[in-house]
């Protein structure tokens, strides 16, 4: 399977300084080596500790840092490929800001029909604007990173760890440059490339504090991404046309940007896949995620990272959540031997996704993955 994406890494247990690294089938390379030793384009921004000053370079280095990996990694790169042992994937990129969209009609219908079986299917400001909530950009972290189970305040008088941790199969759209307002026809350009994203939720603080202005506790605890980021030159095979829209959307969210990702993800729990959400037809499309996210003047910054909301398909099979997959917890998944509402402590979830490659084939975007811990009153994972 064909797969060019960038990287972090460092050395298991040490907290030093990072490198920029690749994804080959040979193993991780070395890149800022590699384009240094070999004249490669912005060698100073590929021996860098994180992605950061690449993602501020903008549209024309990062196409031109793609094409000559994809060129040079095709020839013996050997010299430049890491030993495994010792090597430990970072975050890639310092999280700027996080907003977390909810762009798929699939999913945001099925959660009105649990939540309010006997109302509309959509809020009547969905199909109009791509909705979305602002989340902590400090709780982002990199796929393998232990998640502890949140406490929260469940009910009136009821705090305590929640009883409905669940996982949500999402894109990440990673951003660079900096711009505000942003076109539509020009928002691509803002788009780095993509990840595996989960939103962690504990799904009953969510409800009990989402009324009137959205989720705040049930959400910030934890939101994990791959470890590699795809660049979105690599997914030149893969954009298809939206899906068609009633009504049409306002003037400043159409253009030639408007386009969709035909992505396959993959859920799985404990080794079982349990769903196969596509990403081929979400309502809202990345360029009209950062054209609604910079109609008001607010400006982007080099790593703010964009969430797609979940994904799920038209199929029980396709849902992208625990709450869709279990019905809001009437309808038990079965994993293994067992059978799941929601997430117990142990489980462990990995979020996989490819697309098509140029050529044939299929993109591998990486995996996401963590493993659920119980509360503790610190806050952090056992070790």
């Amino acid at each position: 399977m064909r797969s060019l994406a960038l990287g972090v890494v460092g050395g298991a247990g040490r907290p030093g300084p990072g490198r920029v690294v690749a994804r080959s089938a040979e193993g991780v390379v070395d890149v800022g080596s590699l384009a240094d030793v070999e004249a490669g384009p912005y060698p100073e921004l590929l021996a860098a500790h994180t992605l950061d000053a690449l993602l501020a370079a903008g549209r024309p280095a990062w196409r031109e840092v793609h094409g000559w990996l994809a060129a040079r990694l095709g020839e013996d790169h050997a010299p430049y490929v890491l030993p495994p042992a010792g090597l430990q994937m970072r975050l890639p990129f310092s999280v700027a800001d996080y907003v977390d969209f909810f762009a798929c009609e699939q999913h945001a219908a099925n959660a009105a029909r649990i939540a309010r079986p006997s109302g509309p299917p959509l809020a009547p400001n969905w199909k109009h604007l791509p909705v979305g909530y602002h989340g902590r950009a400090g709780t982002v972290a990199v796929s393998g990173t232990p998640v502890v189970r949140p406490s929260g305040q469940r009910a009136a008088g009821d705090l305590g760890p929640t009883r409905s941790l669940d996982v949500e199969a999402e894109l990440g759209f990673v951003l660079g440059g900096s711009a505000g307002p942003v076109a539509m026809d020009d928002a691509l350009d803002h788009v780095f490339g993509v990840v595996v994203l989960n939103d962690w939720s504990a799904r009953d603080v969510q409800a009990f504090e989402s009324r009137p202005l959205g989720p705040l506790l049930g959400k910030s605890f934890a939101t994990s991404i791959s470890a590699w980021v795809t660049p979105l030159d690599e997914l030149a095979a893969a954009w298809v046309d939206p899906p068609p829209r009633d009504p049409e959307p306002l003037p400043h969210l159409l253009g030639t940007a408007d386009r969709g990702l035909d992505v396959a993800l993959e859920l799985a729990i404990n080794g079982e896949v349990v769903s196969r959400p596509p990403a081929i037809d979400l309502y809202w499309t990345a360029a009209q995620l950062i054209a609604h996210l910079t109609s008001n003047g607010a400006p982007l910054r080099a790593g703010d990272l964009l969430g797609s909301g979940t994904v799920s398909g038209a199929r029980r099979d396709q849902r992208g959540c625990l709450l869709e997959l279990s019905w809001g917890g009437t309808e038990p998944v079965q994993v293994g031997t067992g059978a799941r509402t929601y997430l117990e402590d142990g489980d462990e979830v990995v979020i996989s996704a490819t697309a098509p490659a140029v050529g044939g084939g299929r993109v591998a975007l990486g995996e996401v993955r963590g493993r659920v811990h119980p509360a503790s009153r610190s806050g952090t994972a056992p070790v």
